[in-house]
């Protein structure tokens, strides 16, 4: 068991699990620790977790911690220095049409709907496969954080939903899901890049993309938002655009 200060200079503790098999790179064993479940956990709280490279799941705040491996790297954007490529601008123009409303962290059908769908088409036989609503909740919702769904809508058809962290150090990206049948739109993308505009908007320093593995191809749009900063041996470093 380990400690860390919170954002209240309040301990916090930390505890890791055994080796187990990695879920994105199958030959390796991977390590998590992960802060302790029964913590007074508070918005202000995980703002101060992700800037040290943590990430919640539900509401349960982790970070890869790998004796022999550092392939699972934190990724933020600092938006005021982000510039859109031409894919980018694209995309914008691509989905001009759509409106976008935040929505209130709770179980709604039609997002839950969505989701299925989403899932099924993109996590077909994996873990995620065949959620329920008590599932779909717990891995997107924490009681103690401030968290928004987003909605995008085309002529009032629900075509996507971002799930967002607001956090002081930033918006956190908790989860995206789409209409597998606009494909077509580039709604992943289109829910980063109004990420970014969001947090000009709020003021905020950082867009929180979750982890970054460069040998993942699943994860290698991640780095396609530059510049932006990976958290590496409890550091954040720049990366510029190639």
């Amino acid at each position: 068991m380990q400690n860390i200060d919170s954002a209240d200079q309040a301990r916090l503790s930390l505890f890791g699990t055994g080796p187990h098999p990695c879920a994105y790179l199958t030959e390796r064993v991977a390590q998590t620790q992960f802060v302790d479940p029964g913590a007074r956990l508070s918005t202000p709280r995980y703002s101060a977790l992700v800037q040290r490279g943590f990430r919640r799941s539900g509401q349960y705040v982790y970070r890869p911690r790998c004796p022999e491996c550092s392939a699972c790297q934190s990724l933020r954007v600092p938006v005021a220095e982000f510039t859109p490529r031409r894919r980018h601008q694209r995309c914008l123009r691509r989905n001009a049409d759509l409106q976008v409303r935040r929505a209130p962290a709770h179980f709604d059908e039609e997002h839950f709907a969505l989701y299925r769908r989403y899932v099924a088409s993109r996590h077909a036989g994996g873990d995620m496969d065949d959620p329920d609503p008590h599932k779909y909740m717990d891995f997107l919702h924490a009681p103690w954080c401030d968290t928004g769904f987003y909605e995008f809508r085309a002529a009032g058809r629900l075509m996507a939903v971002t799930v967002v962290d607001e956090l002081p150090a930033g918006l956190s990206a908790v989860y995206t899901f789409f209409d597998p049948e606009a494909s077509g739109r580039g709604l992943g993308t289109l829910a980063i890049l109004w990420l970014m505009q969001y947090s000009r908007r709020l003021g905020l320093p950082h867009v929180y993309l979750g982890y970054w593995i460069g040998e993942s191809p699943k994860m290698a749009y991640k780095a396609d938002y530059h510049p932006h900063e990976i958290y590496t041996r409890d550091v954040w470093r720049r990366v510029e655009a190639p």
